[in-house]
C-alpha cells in the first residue's frame, strides 16, 4: 500500500471547536469590523460608515481566503457583518449594530443552560455526533462530568456577555459597547472554546 492509500484510509479527525470558528486568528478578525465601525462612526455619516465597515468586511474575507482558509470559515464573519448593518440601515441607530450579537449570546445561554437543565449538556451531544451518535457518553462519569463543566462554563461566558451588553445598549452608549464586545468576545470565547476543547479530549480519550 502506497504513502498516499494510507493517507486515503486514514479516518479524518474531527476539527476542534477552536479550528472551527477559525483559530485564534478568528477571533482578531472578528473584532476588526467592530473597531473599524465604531471609530468611522465618529468622524463619518452612518452611511459611510455602513460602506467602509463592509469594505473592511470583504477585504478581510478575501485576504483570509488567500491565507487558504475554508470559505464557510472566512464568510462567516462578513455574514454577520452583513446582517449588522442592514439592521443598523434600517434603525438609523449606530448602537444597532450589536443587536445580532446580544441577542445571540441571550440563545446560546438559554440553548447552554437549557441543556443542562435537560441532563443532556450540548457539548456532549456535539461531541457524539461528531463522533458518529454511537457512544454512550451519558454512562461514563468521567466524560458526563466533563461535558456539564465545559456547558456551564459556555452559558456563564454567554450569560455574562448579554447582561453587560444589553445593559449598555439600554444605555446608549455605542462606544461602550464596542469595547465589551471585544472583551467580553475574544478571550472570554478563546477560554470557553479551550474549556470545551478538554472536554471533547477527554471524552475521546475515555471512549475513544
Amino acid at each position: 500500500m502506497t504513502m498516499t492509500e494510507q493517507q486515503r484510509e486514514k479516518p479524518r479527525t474531527p476539527a476542534n471547536p477552536l479550528e472551527q470558528l477559525g483559530g485564534p486568528m478568528g477571533f482578531v478578525y472578528s473584532t476588526v469590523p467592530v473597531v473599524v465601525f465604531v471609530a468611522a462612526n465618529a468622524f463619518l455619516p452612518l452611511p459611510v460608515t455602513i460602506g467602509v465597515s463592509i469594505a473592511v468586511g470583504l477585504a478581510l474575507t478575501v485576504f483570509r481566503m488567500v491565507r487558504g482558509e475554508r470559505f464557510s470559515t472566512a464568510a462567516g464573519g462578513l455574514l454577520g457583518l452583513g446582517v449588522a448593518v442592514a439592521i443598523v440601515a434600517w434603525t438609523g441607530s449606530a448602537k444597532d449594530f450589536f443587536v445580532v450579537g446580544i441577542w445571540a449570546a441571550l440563545a446560546g445561554f438559554v440553548v447552554a443552560f437549557g441543556s443542562v437543565l435537560l441532563r443532556r449538556p450540548i457539548t456532549g451531544v456535539v461531541w457524539n455526533l461528531t463522533h458518529g451518535g454511537k457512544h454512550d457518553w451519558r454512562g461514563n462519569r468521567v466524560v458526563r462530568r466533563a461535558h456539564y463543566v465545559a456547558t456551564l462554563f459556555a452559558a456563564a461566558v454567554f450569560g455574562a456577555r448579554f447582561a453587560v451588553t444589553q445593559w449598555l445598549y439600554l444605555e446608549d452608549s455605542t462606544n461602550w459597547l464596542a469595547v465589551a464586545k471585544v472583551a467580553t468576545g475574544t478571550p472570554l470565547t478563546v477560554l470557553a472554546a479551550l474549556v470545551v476543547v478538554w472536554a471533547f479530549r477527554r471524552s475521546t480519550k475515555q471512549l475513544g
